[in-house]
């Protein structure tokens, strides 16, 4: 199977048909017909029923193509990716995380690293669910965890980077949002946003609020929903400081409890690049020098 072959099948999936398919490609009708015909050989079945009126896909068809459009967006990217590395940069490390705010001075990091490194591209990476297992198949040379994440696993360095804590988040108009500190009575009578897919440790208190029996709750999907959810005012939560965009849109008041989270960057035990140290200690010493920042 060629590119041009499923750029000709993609595009007669567009149009369903050949004459116009053949001219929109630059292409003769009888050459556009011959390598679909040999596409349909190789794949071993049908994807186009032909007719008078041009072409109809088959329901083996039409899978086919969403796959085919997938894999072609796919290289399209990959090859974007090539031209742009080998026009500028000699090395890649890639970070994975989330949420682009989980690591939040990764853009200044970014920029003083390409001071020092100019030939050395970071790319950060994102992916909600499933970040460690892609760090461990090699898809990523950083990966954000939480450092519960990361027990025995092995072949691993850890990167302590900083503790966050726990946070109310709330509508700016919420008399909540004027407190300086949040503590579990001030959630009773109120309805929390739980779910989504938090971690142990914000488990724990959510369990422990609703097992006080004085606030009612409301499952949300995931922590985009949470705080749709919140913004329509059906609701507040809690969520982990290093979750905070910074936007201003909402209210993030610390709670009162002793539970954290111990945020780490992991990178392979076998990955001794002198470059990928000095990523790591510049993204230390931003957060070391963040005192007063909120996490």
């Amino acid at each position: 199977m060629t590119t041009k072959q499923v750029d000709y099948c993609i595009e007669l999936a567009r149009t369903l048909n050949f004459s116009r398919a053949a001219e929109n490609l630059f292409v003769s009708q009888p050459t556009f017909s011959y390598q679909i015909r040999l596409l349909e050989e190789e794949v071993g079945f049908t994807i186009f029923e032909r007719s008078g009126k041009g072409a109809v896909l088959t329901p083996a068809g039409t899978q086919f193509v969403g796959f085919l459009a997938n894999m072609r967006e796919e290289l399209k990217r990959s090859i974007e990716q090539g031209q742009n590395f080998s026009a500028q940069y000699k090395d890649d490390i890639s970070i994975c995380m989330m949420v682009r705010q989980a690591v939040y001075f990764l853009p200044e990091a970014m920029r003083q690293f390409a001071r020092i490194h100019p030939d050395v591209l970071i790319t950060p990476q994102f992916r909600y669910e499933n970040g460690m297992e892609g760090f461990l198949e090699n898809e990523s040379d950083i990966v954000f965890a939480l450092k519960e994440q990361t027990k025995q696993i092995p072949s691993i360095k850890i990167h302590e980077l900083f503790k966050s804590g726990i946070y109310l988040i709330a509508r700016r108009d919420d008399p909540l949002a004027q407190k300086n500190l949040i503590t579990e009575s001030d959630l009773y009578e109120r309805t929390l946003m739980v779910g989504g897919g938090s971690p142990p440790a914000l488990k724990a208190v959510q369990h422990r609020l609703i097992g006080s029996g004085k606030i009612t709750y409301f499952n949300s999907a995931d922590h985009d929903t949470t705080l749709t959810n919140v913004a329509a005012g059906r609701g507040i939560c809690l969520a982990p400081g290093f979750l905070n965009d910074h936007s201003g849109q909402f209210a993030w008041i610390p709670f009162d409890c002793k539970e954290s989270f111990s945020c780490v960057l992991c990178t392979h035990k076998n990955d001794n690049r002198a470059t990928l140290t000095d990523f790591i200690d510049i993204l230390k010493k931003l957060y070391l020098e963040a005192v007063a920042f909120p996490l």
